[in-house]
């Protein structure tokens, strides 16, 4: 080969390839891509027509409901993959022709005895342009629709990425200690295409805040989530998203924001992607166009923050580095505003929650910083609602 007569095979199709493998006989390749908060792996002929094989595919983490998943291709054209659902954690599935079979039960003597926070689909649509944004709730177990709960909106990190309907032992505890959650995929997520991705280009935060908040409207208009009772949490871009609407709006009670972009020109300054974040987030660097960075950063917005806040972030965080919580949690002290600061020893970006141990402190915590600002007569509600 020397690299002549190259030719695009996916070009007809809207999505970014995550995965790829060459087909046993050499005359397809099958690729992994996410479809809509679908992930698929299809099959591509060497003329570009692309036929779906599996969808449902699932990830390994267990914390969030992230799309993602693996995949593997046998000699006689047996697709081996991680599938997942609502419900349980990925099992391994093997698809040949329609026939999909589930090789693997690994959770269900965990699982199988417990009652789970269900997953549903919630319509949404963008008040900045009528939009339509893909978003999901879980309902506590016992759930009953005649009765209000709080709400819980978790943002997805990124933003380039994509939530799913797929298991999260994150918002099953959510859900069990009584509380709606609500996630979604707002403007800048990936699996809608580069257009919508792209809304987010060079103006992040910014409408995705709008998309967000259509989500809650829309939750509160399904008349079971009290509107006086409403949390936000996220993490990495989530974490800058969460910063951002408490100084933005004072609807939500409290707020946990987690491994936060909190200042973008200090960031820039010290995180590990020094040459990547100012050229194709920005455009330019912190001394070329300072007042970019700074109305963009969650700091700019300070002063009108009145949520009590929690700050949790890895003490081995570089890419969001751990001086950007300590910034903001410190100007929250100087603000008055009730705030804390959660040091994760030993965790980075990505691990987090690497450890189990870790992964139940934080949402522990989590939940036990919203139980301090909790309206009463939901919390009564919810604990009629476990005990039954």
């Amino acid at each position: 080969l020397d690299g002549s007569n190259s030719r695009s095979l996916t070009g007809s199709l809207d999505r970014t390839i995550d995965d790829v493998r060459w087909a046993h006989d050499g005359r397809s390749l099958y690729v992994r891509y996410d479809d809509r908060a679908n992930t698929r792996i299809g099959r591509v002929s060497l003329n570009g027509r692309i036929e779906t094989v599996a969808a449902g595919l699932g990830g390994s983490s267990l914390d969030r409901p992230y799309t993602g998943g693996q995949f593997s291709v046998a000699n006689n054209g047996t697709i081996a993959f991680t599938g997942s659902t609502p419900q349980r954690p990925a099992d391994i599935c093997v698809a040949r022709g329609a026939r999909i079979k589930q090789l693997t039960h690994l959770n269900d003597g965990l699982l199988s005895g417990k009652t789970l926070g269900e997953v549903k689909p919630l319509e949404v649509r963008s008040s900045v342009d009528q939009r339509d944004v893909d978003a999901w709730v879980v309902t506590p177990p016992g759930f009953d629709r005649s009765k209000k709960y709080p709400l819980i909106l978790e943002i997805h990190g990124g933003p380039f990425a994509a939530y799913g309907p797929l298991f999260s032992t994150d918002y099953q505890l959510y859900a069990a200690a009584g509380y709606v959650v609500l996630y979604a995929n707002p403007r800048g997520s990936t699996s809608y295409g580069a257009e919508f991705a792209n809304l987010i280009h060079h103006k992040y935060p910014g409408q995705d805040y709008d998309d967000l908040m259509s989500a809650v409207d829309a939750a509160i208009a399904e008349g079971y989530v009290d509107p006086d009772n409403l949390f936000v949490t996220g993490g990495s871009g989530g974490g800058v998203l969460t910063a951002w609407i408490v100084g933005k709006t004072t609807r939500f009670k409290a707020a946990v924001t987690q491994k936060p972009v909190i200042n973008w020109a200090s960031t820039a300054l010290t995180t590990d992607l020094p040459t990547f974040m100012p050229k194709y987030w920005f455009g330019k660097l912190p001394w070329e166009d300072p007042q970019a960075y700074w109305k963009r950063s969650p700091l700019s917005l300070v002063g009108s923050v009145k949520t009590p806040t929690l700050v949790v972030v890895g003490d081995q965080d570089f890419r969001t580095p751990l001086s950007d919580s300590e910034q903001y949690y410190q100007a929250l002290q100087l603000r008055g505003v009730p705030t804390g600061l959660m040091k994760v020893p030993g965790a980075s970006h990505g691990g987090l929650t690497a450890r189990p141990s870790q992964s139940a402190a934080r949402a522990s915590a989590i939940v036990a910083w919203f139980e301090k600002y909790r309206g009463k007569a939901t919390a009564e509600t919810a604990a009629k609602t476990a005990s039954n």
